[in-house]
């Protein structure tokens, strides 16, 4: 799969999220659909963006006992979504089972990536909160080939940490990386940042775009720059 911008359509209601997309015209760009949107709006939303022509990353982050997170992936796989994932904490044995609630008959899923350690985590944060004492790209890396063994596509990570988990586990192996900002866009709350031209630069794979793009004047105008600056 080539390169892509994804868009996080981080809002709270349906309305809000076409009235959003209705300014891309004909455009169909892939989206995100987040905890947010999800739990207000439930499974109608991702069939109504299937049906308009949307790529779907479902971001649910599933975090559970094997056999949950099993089951609720086989309840997602009848979604058709495009890529969907799970916590790399929960262990090499919860990615495995939620590798198999996700596969059809025919062995055909969506792609499944495991999220390493959130960007707006910073290496005070991790080891204080979290009391994990290695550097940051030791242990994303660490989550990334525990993910690997596990059958999964790939990761969520910072673009900043894309060499190094391409480096280990190739690059085949997806980097999908939030925390991309236009250079002149806050930072907001996340602590690991890039451009999108850093990004790519970077060796990401996909791109997650917020507030640069949905909170922007003219968000297509936005996703073009993003565009020119990661795909083109």
């Amino acid at each position: 799969m080539g390169k892509d911008v994804i868009i996080a359509c981080d809002f709270p209601s349906a309305d809000e999220t076409m009235a959003f997309l209705d300014k891309f015209g004909d455009r169909r760009p892939f989206v995100k659909i987040g905890m947010e949107l999800y739990y207000a709006e439930g499974p109608a939303m991702v069939r109504t963006l299937k049906e308009r022509g949307h790529k779907i990353f479902l971001d649910l982050k599933l975090h559970d006992i094997p056999n949950t997170v099993k089951k609720a992936m086989n309840v997602l796989m009848k979604l058709d979504v495009d890529m969907c994932n799970v916590h790399a904490g929960g262990t090499i044995k919860m990615m495995e089972a939620g590798l198999e609630g996700l596969t059809r008959e025919d062995g055909s899923r969506p792609l499944l990536i495991a999220v390493t350690q959130l960007t707006s985590t910073t290496q005070e944060r991790m080891k204080e909160d979290l009391l994990i004492n290695e550097d940051m790209e030791k242990v994303v890396s660490h989550y990334a080939l525990n993910t690997k063994k596990a059958g999964l596509d790939g990761v969520v990570c910072s673009p900043l940490e894309s060499p190094a988990v391409h480096t280990l586990c190739g690059e085949e192996f997806l980097t999908v990386t939030p925390g991309v900002r236009f250079a002149d866009d806050s930072k907001g709350d996340q602590a690991r940042v890039t451009t999108p031209a850093q990004a790519r630069e970077l060796g990401s794979d996909y791109i997650v775009v917020g507030r640069s793009i949905t909170s922007a004047a003219a968000p297509l105008e936005a996703y073009e720059r993003c565009i020119r600056e990661f795909v083109d």
